[in-house]
């Protein structure tokens, strides 16, 4: 994990908040593609914070790439890195660990990856995780494979290499099917921009129409910045191949039932994406409607933790009657400060992150909608927040069921041990966090909010939810390897 003793690095409240791995962009036939794929990227940096990257091909110059640090408009705006990677059909990936050297990456582990092959060279990227990672690691590593970096998504690239096919989008289909896990990869050959989803859809990605050429992307609102028109989602288990002739559709994998995550509706994706057909924003504000169904309370104010909880905040207070207001304001340019991180200033925390509008709290009764409880550190300083600027009451609700359960599909996610609901009732985590009340959505509530009108079929779950359920619905092999994991249909 990233280093906690730099507030301003690691931001305490959201390092309470689970992570989505990354987010990836590609496009094919514009000028200067990779002027896109940064404008992609940065319209996707709430899907990987840590690093960036972006290879391009040019039929003159060749494949180049440009990796970095940070954020992407702290790297990829500068007019000097952008003339490294020229041509009409560039790719990119921004990054936040979940598999690998988490919180101390090196430049090898960013993404995209690149390799030379007899055919040509390809890149690329990939958002999910690799459960079976390990076992093909040690597996490649045996037969002579060399490997760069701590990343999950290099077995792909040298898989790729050891398959016998003719060409690359062959080479790409028999590699992901040795590849148990998440994946949603974005890749480019020298003429062809490709993407991959895995058979159960668990990571989104979508296909756009920009000018003459093409982009493909984790959502659509990174189409929106570039102009480019949402075409269609990639269909679980698809592959496109995208040329100067247009897009070729495969169905390279065994057809599966699709589990989307359900997480991507409460919390990862942007609200102004489009999620399966659903307004991300309307299918939150939803949720909070259900959410006022299920757990009402009398109070004077609702007000969100911003800004995730904000959609269903309203929906709460559209439904209950309750008077909407922003209780809390967020500081959207806390970074790096020239005061030195005291003790003194590490312990203001959450403070540094948001502030109490006093005035609108004192001597209220307060609902406080969040998007989830991790470890509910950040839930107790906010609690205590609000009491100190003179609220009588705090009830917390919160816009998911209980997160009992680790991800393996490309979240980040503490130990099972360290989420707060894998060891506490409902009741007892209200007591440790010591407000007046606290509920959470039922997990069919969440199903009815996300447009499932009979909820969730438990025989036949119409999302990924292993997160609040526990039920996995690809073994995570290196895990139970590892006895790190115990599942509930093992115990």
């Amino acid at each position: 994990m990233r280093d906690q003793s730099e507030p301003f690095l690691s931001h305490p409240f959201d390092d309470d908040k689970l992570k989505e791995e990354c987010g990836v962009f590609g496009v094919i036939g514009v000028a200067d593609a990779a002027n896109f794929v940064a404008l992609g990227l940065h319209a996707l940096q709430h899907r990987g914070q840590e690093a960036g990257g972006i290879v391009s091909h040019d039929p003159v110059q060749g494949f180049n790439s440009a990796r970095r640090f940070g954020y992407v408009r702290d790297n990829f705006t500068s007019e000097d890195v952008m003339k490294t990677v020229p041509g009409p059909l560039a790719i990119g990936h921004v990054r936040y660990s979940t598999a690998g050297s988490k919180g101390a990456t090196a430049i090898r582990d960013v993404q995209p990856f690149f390799g030379e092959f007899a055919m040509g060279g390809a890149a690329i990227a990939h958002n999910g995780n690799i459960v079976n990672a390990n076992e093909l690691r040690r597996e490649l590593i045996e037969r002579g494979s060399i490997f760069q970096s701590s990343s999950d998504s290099e077995c792909i690239i040298h898989l790729m290499a050891r398959s016998y096919q003719k060409n690359i989008p062959e080479r790409m289909k028999d590699a992901l099917r040795r590849v148990e896990g998440a994946f949603s990869v974005v890749a480019m050959t020298r003429t062809k921009l490709i993407g991959v989803r895995d058979p159960l859809g668990v990571r989104p990605l979508v296909l756009g129409k920009v000018g003459d050429g093409w982009a493909l992307s984790s959502e659509t609102c990174a189409l929106d910045i570039i102009g480019a028109e949402f075409v269609r989602e990639i269909e679980p288990g698809e592959m496109v191949v995208i040329t100067d002739e247009g897009v070729e559709s495969f169905h390279p994998f065994e057809a599966r039932k699709p589990r989307f995550c359900i997480f991507e509706h409460v919390y990862f994706s942007r609200p102004d994406s489009i999620l399966g057909g659903r307004s991300v924003y309307e299918t939150r504000e939803a949720i909070g409607r259900e959410l006022a169904k299920e757990a009402p309370v009398d109070a004077d104010l609702v007000c969100p933790v911003p800004d995730s909880g904000t959609p269903a905040a309203i929906g709460y207070s559209l439904e209950s009657g309750i008077p909407y207001a922003m209780g809390i304001i967020r500081n959207q340019y806390m970074g790096r400060t020239f005061i030195e991180p005291t003790e003194q200033i590490r312990n203001m925390g959450v403070r540094l992150k948001l502030n109490v509008n006093r005035a609108l709290i004192e001597g209220k009764r307060v609902i406080l909608v969040d998007d989830s409880v991790v470890r509910g550190t950040t839930s107790r300083k906010i609690k205590e927040m609000i009491l100190d600027a003179g609220a009588r009451e705090v009830h917390f609700r919160i816009a998911s069921p209980p997160t009992a359960w680790p991800c393996f599909y490309g979240v980040d996610t503490p130990q099972r041990e360290k989420l707060l609901a894998a060891t506490m009732s409902e009741d007892e985590m209200r007591a440790h966090l010591q407000v007046d009340s606290l509920r959470f959505i039922s997990l069919d509530g969440l199903y009815r909010a996300v447009g499932e009108a009979e909820g969730r079929k438990a025989d036949c779950p119409q999302y990924c939810d292993a997160c609040f359920s526990g039920e996995y619905p690809v073994r995570p092999t290196d895990v139970l390897k590892s006895g790190q994991l115990r599942l509930k249909e093992d115990a």
